[in-house]
């Protein structure tokens, strides 16, 4: 679980509450038709501007926002490495009881292309094309919460106009004042909630999440590459470690 997204929510929704409890009251920022505008407006602009696929394939990567387990770098440059030199020690068919073992699809499709024979070339092209693919998912689930972000304001605004043109039109009846002058103001507060404390937030972290998976995939790749050119494990290790920043770059060969 990620503790930051979570921990990020809680106090950022519990300092608005608390502020809305000391003040008026909670119950009094809650409105139906502000909601209604809002939150079913919204929804429609993005079932409008994405395909129906694309709205519903934001769950998989929403998750990753509350439940990814960073990937450690450092121990998968390590075990890329112990990979290249069990090939070298034992032959690239060695490597073969220990793919079953393995979690990440993109190391299995790799080392199992290599085993099959296949061309260097190829094999790049293939993985490349599959993390470029599934760059191209992130890059869906982030532009429809961007547009969340965008949207939800501007229904905001759309709801403040519906709610003072109700107000004007009744203006003599004091009694509807109150209320349309509620909707007006309470649904540019839901656009903005909207927007500033979920949807924006949430594709600021998935495009981490890309940017993080992305150096991952970058360096499966050229270990695999490594692996099937038959590097020297120390040449392999130094290649990878230019993934990494200085201080975080730790040799199996220094021990």
């Amino acid at each position: 679980m990620d503790k930051a997204t979570v921990v990020g929510i809680i106090l950022s929704y519990a300092f608005v509450v608390a502020a809305l409890a000391t003040g008026a009251g909670v119950m009094t920022y809650v409105d139906l038709p502000s909601t209604l505008i809002v939150v079913g407006g919204t929804f429609g602009i993005i079932f409008i501007n994405f395909p129906m696929s694309d709205v519903l394939g934001v769950i998989g990567p929403l998750k990753k926002a509350f439940l990814h387990k960073p990937e450690n770098v450092e121990e998968l440059i390590a075990n890329l490495v112990q990979y290249d030199m069990a090939a070298r020690k034992n032959g690239i068919l060695s490597l073969e009881s220990a793919i079953e073992e393995m979690e990440d699809s993109l190391i299995k499709k790799g080392l199992q292309m290599v085993l099959d024979g296949e061309e260097p070339k190829a094999t790049r092209e293939i993985l490349e094309t599959d993390l470029e693919n599934s760059e191209e998912r992130h890059k869906i689930a982030i532009a429809v919460f961007e547009s969340i972000g965008t949207y939800a304001p501007a229904m905001g605004m759309i709801g403040t106009l519906i709610g003072l043109v109700a107000m004007l039109k009744t203006m003599q009846d004091p009694s509807t004042i109150g209320p349309n002058m509620a909707v007006a103001l309470i649904t540019t507060f839901y656009g903005a909630i909207i927007a500033n404390m979920f949807a924006l937030p949430i594709a600021g972290k998935l495009a981490l999440r890309a940017k993080e998976e992305n150096l991952v995939g970058q360096v499966i790749i050229e270990g695999i590459m490594s692996i099937q050119s038959g590097d020297n494990p120390r040449t392999m290790e130094q290649k990878l470690h230019t993934f990494l920043p200085p201080k975080r770059r730790k040799s199996l060969f220094n021990k």
